[in-house]
Parts: C-alpha cells; structure tokens; sequence
C-alpha cells in the first residue's frame, strides 16, 4: 500500500449506487495524475471494499427498488431533500458498514480525501470531527444537492452548476468553500477521435446514428421505448449500451428485429467517448455523469425514464438550457429521427450550439482545485 516516493497521495471514496459516482471517480484520478506527475491516487468504492459479500446485496435491493417502485424512492427523496443525515443515522452508518474507514486513512496516509459520493463523505466528515485533519473534498455528482451531501467539515465542495452553488449557500455553506467545476468526466472525452477509424473499429455505417444507453445497469427503458426507436432502422443506425445488462443484451440479440446491419448491441465498453463522438442523437437515462459525459461531447440529448429527484432535476437543468430535452411521447422521437433523416444540417448545427454554449459555461477545474486545498 505504499506511495511512491515523494509523491502526494489522493484518496477517491465512492459508492457502487449506479456507476456515475465511481466513473467520476476516477475520471478525476486520471485527470489528477496526468496534472501532476507527483500525484498518487488511488480509488475505493468504500463499502464494497470494506463488505464484498454484503454490498452487492444492498446494491442489488437499491436497484430493485429503483426499477420496480421508483415513486416510493422519490417520496424517500423528496421527504429528506433539506436533511443531512442525523447524528444516530450517522453512528450507525460508521459503526455497522464502515468502522475500518479510519485504518484504512492510517494506512494509506493521504494527503486530501475526494468523495464522489455522500456516504463516504458522512463518514469522512465523522472522522474529522473526531480528529482527522486531512483536507475533505466532496463533488457533487449531480445538477442537485440533497441533504445527505451536505456537511460541515467538507472543506471543499466542487459542484456542478451555478444552481447547485446557491443551493448550498442557502444550506449555509460558506462561498469560499464552494467551486463550480462540473462533473468530472474522463480526459478522452475532450478529445476529437477520428469518425472513419471508430466506424471501421464498430463495424459502423456512415449514416445518422443514435446511440442508446441506459447506464451501468443497462436500464433502458420500456419495451415501448426501443421498438419505437428500431421501427426506423432501414433509415437510421442504432448502436445499444446495455451496460452491465446480460439478461436484456441476451433478450434483444435473440429478436429478429434487432438482427439488422444498422443496429449493434453491446454490452459494457470503456469506448463511450468515442460512440458519442460518431453518434449524432443519445437517448439515455438522465444519470449525472451519462449527461455530463454528453455536454462534453455536444451531442443533443433526449432523455427517458428518470428517477424521481436526482435526475428529474437533471432533465430539467438540460432541457432550460437547450441542451436536450425529455421524452414526453412518441412524437419527440419521430421528429428527431425525421430530422436525422431529412434535415441532417440541422442536427449538426444543433451540436454546434451546444458546444459553444459548453464553451461559453466559465468553471474551475476539479483536479486544479483539489491541488489548491492539498497546498
């Protein structure tokens, strides 16, 4: 577990609740590293690594009631929103799931702790109160602040919107200690890639593309949703990311209609950055990093299906500003696939906008910030 000699040391904590806090996680790792050679970090989904035969029965029970009851996650939502966890809920999170976390700190001897998720940073901050005196710095993986992530020995929140900010601020969260920086998204996904040779690698066509994800679970939505969108498969390409999904990777492989040579169904890929680039339309689940990881490609965006709180906020943070837009029925996706099909110049020009308005949006840089804390 040492360091290398001489170099600072990063400790990134997150959660597996849905893939987008870890793949902040270490996307700022990556970011970190390539910033400054003398950087160390290291990243631990925390209660995973501290429980790995408990944990993924929690997350298994969290995903269900995301995908079978979501009304009743967004009333637990909605009915803590202004909450931060209180003291007794805080004790039992620390002492029943993650009492090790302080040997764990010993052990490693960080110079900064990032949180990409608010358990660890309520245990984090536990800690400090306790003590610990190693700078605590939390990122918000959301165009939203609950109360869970809020804490008053975090010494640094990286945000992703102005909104969030205030947000904060009227939580009573001191400015000074407050940046925005947007989500973290990896450093590929500020890099031109070649259309011709992703095209060539992906057995793809040169035609209107939309890419379809659901995120880590590979949820992507009712059947509705996708037979609707294959019905243009003779005039548009789809390439499918079903994440983590075998069940339903399996399901549609075995349908006629999805044995087409305009659609592809894959399963997880680490190339996300480079199917954003060659797709002109995502329709995706309106995770915080899925939406983050879009902005940074520019591509328009239609959103379905999302979870009541976190990223109802996330559609409605996207849509004001012209970046994408929900789906309200079948008609918002026919006039898109029209419009790939008919008036693709608009559709570029569409993305256009989008990154100029990207652009436009003055932020800090997430691994810039960390530095500064770190001093």
């Amino acid at each position: 577990m040492d360091a290398g000699q001489g170099k600072k040391r990063v400790l990134i904590l997150s959660e597996g609740f849905g893939a987008g806090h870890t793949q902040a996680a270490y996307a700022l790792a990556v970011s970190l590293e390539k910033r400054c050679t003398t950087i160390e970090t290291r990243v631990l989904e925390l209660g995973s690594f501290l429980h790995p035969t408990i944990a993924p029965w929690i997350i298994q029970a969290y995903k269900k009631t995301l995908t079978t009851n979501p009304k009743l996650y967004g009333r637990l939502y909605r009915s803590q929103y202004k909450k931060s966890l209180n003291p007794l809920t805080q004790l039992a999170l620390h002492r029943i799931f993650y009492a090790q976390t302080a040997e764990i700190i010993q052990n490693w001897a960080p110079q900064a702790i990032v949180c990409t998720h608010p358990f660890p940073s309520v245990v984090v901050s536990r800690l400090k109160r306790a003590g610990l005196a190693i700078p605590l710095c939390t990122v918000i993986t959301d165009y939203d602040v609950h109360g869970t992530w809020v804490s008053r020995e975090v010494n640094k929140y990286m945000v992703s919107t102005e909104d969030v900010k205030n947000k904060l601020l009227g939580r009573g969260i001191p400015a000074a200690q407050v940046e925005i920086t947007g989500i973290p998204v990896h450093p590929s996904f500020r890099v031109a890639h070649d259309k011709a040779i992703i095209r060539q690698q992906f057995q793809l066509a040169a035609m209107p593309t939309v890419l379809v994800m659901g995120g880590g679970w590979g949820l992507i939505g009712g059947d509705s949703l996708s037979e609707h969108l294959v019905e243009w498969r003779d005039r548009v390409q789809f390439i499918f990311c079903l994440g983590n999904n075998a069940k339903i990777l399996t399901k549609l492989s075995a349908d006629e209609r999805y044995q087409h040579p305009n659609i592809r169904l894959l399963g997880f890929t680490p190339d996300i950055d480079k199917l954003m680039e060659v797709s002109d339309l995502l329709v995706t689940k309106p995770g915080g990093m899925t939406c983050s990881e879009g902005l940074a490609k520019s591509i328009p965006m239609l959103f379905y299906d999302p979870i009541p709180g976190q990223e109802e906020e996330n559609v409605h943070y996207f849509t004001e500003k012209g970046f994408g837009e929900p789906i309200r029925s079948a008609d918002t996706i026919s006039n898109w696939l029209a419009m790939l099909v008919s008036r693709y110049t608009d559709v570029q020009a569409r993305r256009v906008w989008n990154y100029r308005q990207r652009m436009n949006t003055p932020s800090a840089d997430c691994s810039e910030v960390i530095l500064q804390v770190m001093g």
